[in-house]
């Protein structure tokens, strides 16, 4: 098979890779807290036999090696991640929306285990538990917050909860060693991957905004602009694949006739 052939193969699947990954940006632009998926390219190479060659005598190179050795690249996708930057704030007014101003994540407790969110959308079950959109406790001091109803809330910058001026608890904020270590577990909730290096540690100069809760990450524009980019790549490489097998039947078809 013509080396076009697998070029353009591995270009339109790293392109449909990038277009899915695209897609569910663009899907997420209004959920609260949604951090966006980058992706990062490699060339990846095929090499022949002569490159493998390591034995440094010079009498075995004293001739050019036939075939030459040489190296074909073919970009694709190395890997996939979170952008955990910022997202625009957005003001409620509601004393249980809070937002993370800087690098730093609520824990919340899952059946599954512990996680880490951004999106602080909170409410109050009727026993007073301080829940996410989904259910989930959020935890403070180690463990679930239950705050007093029809009390008057206030949070500080460093997640201190007061209820009329009773001290309650401090909100569970850590941050990630490795942002690129946290994979997405689905329902706005981060987790660390497994085998990584990195771990939980403290938060630094971040701070809890009451009453605001944090936005998207997702630039519609750039994201439209990728898409169209990588709409006409994989276009692209479908031509080239089709060219090549027309090319391709054209030689079969050729060979072997007699003139």
């Amino acid at each position: 098979m013509r080396e076009s052939m697998y070029s353009a193969l591995f270009g339109a699947m790293s392109n449909e890779v990038r277009l899915d990954t695209i897609s569910n940006n663009l899907a997420n632009v209004n959920t609260t807290g949604f951090k966006k998926e980058a992706y990062a390219f490699q060339d990846t190479f095929q090499r022949l036999a002569t490159d493998y060659l390591t034995d440094d005598r010079q009498n075995l190179r004293a001739e050019e090696i036939w075939p030459r050795a040489y190296v074909q690249a073919r970009p694709r996708l190395s890997g996939q991640y979170s952008d955990q930057s910022q997202g625009p704030m957005q003001a409620t007014g509601n004393p249980l929306d809070l937002a993370i101003v800087g690098e730093g994540y609520f824990k919340v407790r899952t059946p599954e285990g512990d996680r880490l969110t951004r999106s602080g959308s909170f409410q109050l079950a009727s026993d007073g538990r301080l829940l996410t959109e989904q259910g989930y406790e959020v935890l403070g001091d180690g463990g679930a917050l239950v705050l007093p109803r029809d009390t008057n809330i206030q949070i500080d910058m460093n997640g201190r909860i007061k209820a009329d001026g009773e001290d309650i608890g401090v909100l569970d904020l850590v941050n990630v060693s490795d942002p690129k270590a946290l994979v997405k577990q689905g329902k706005n909730l981060f987790s660390i991957r497994q085998g990584s290096r990195a771990t939980e540690i403290p938060v630094d100069g971040a701070s809890v905004q009451q009453g605001y809760l944090e936005k998207s990450n997702v630039e519609i524009v750039s994201e439209m602009v990728n898409m169209m980019e990588a709409q006409r790549a994989f276009e692209i490489n479908q031509k080239i694949m089709t060219t090549t097998d027309g090319m391709e039947s054209l030689v079969i078809n050729k060979v072997g006739q007699i003139s």
